[in-house]
């Protein structure tokens, strides 16, 4: 008896194909993945992938730029905002954007000097220099420049990279990651006060 085979939809094949690209992305990075293995994470041939995205930078981009709006629209909104509330509304917004935009993230944040001709990439710099300057104030030392590095850095690694070195069966949830990324991030980003003498 003949079995029937039911085609993949493109916009699911499509997603299927962006989704495997950023695991690979964000593992061995972009210019260490190449569209076979695209495709072969995926379950797809080579041709859908040039079929869908057309070329692998053309992929890269389709792949993280929602993360990169994500990215913009945070600080835009924090660049708007006033008051004393503004600091944690952005933390909280950038952990949300660090859970549901991971991978993306990692790429742009430890790729994003070797892959800065490429316009969503360049996009992306901007968007993190901007935050940088905006979350340092005038304050901008050296202190408030790591303490950036490290908040934003340490925890797009610890939501990618660093899951390569724990055990599966005790990684956190997802809220609880949420709720302690918002705790530690917003203390790594005060700044130290210094005593008066």
């Amino acid at each position: 008896m003949p079995t029937e085979v039911t085609p993949v939809p493109r916009a699911r094949a499509a997603d299927e194909l962006k989704q495997a690209a950023l695991e690979q992305f964000a593992t061995v990075g972009f210019a260490g993945t190449s569209l076979q293995h695209i495709a072969d994470a995926a379950g797809y041939a080579k041709s859908s992938v040039l079929y869908h995205y057309g070329s692998k930078e053309a992929l890269l981009e389709a792949a993280i730029e929602p993360a990169v709006e994500g990215f913009e629209d945070v600080l835009e909104v924090f660049l708007a905002g006033r008051g004393s509330g503004r600091r944690r509304e952005l933390v909280d917004r950038v952990v949300d954007l660090l859970l549901e935009h991971r991978e993306a993230v990692h790429v742009f944040l430890t790729q994003g000097q070797s892959l800065a001709e490429l316009p969503v990439i360049a996009r992306a710099n901007v968007a993190v220099r901007r935050l940088a300057s905006a979350v340092c104030e005038e304050r901008e030392s050296v202190d408030d420049q790591v303490r950036f590095g490290i908040a934003i850095g340490g925890a797009a690694f610890l939501l990618t990279a660093g899951r390569n070195f724990a055990d599966e069966s005790t990684l956190p949830s997802d809220d609880e990651m949420r709720d302690a990324l918002r705790r530690i991030i917003a203390e790594i980003l005060t700044p130290a006060r210094t005593p008066s003498n």
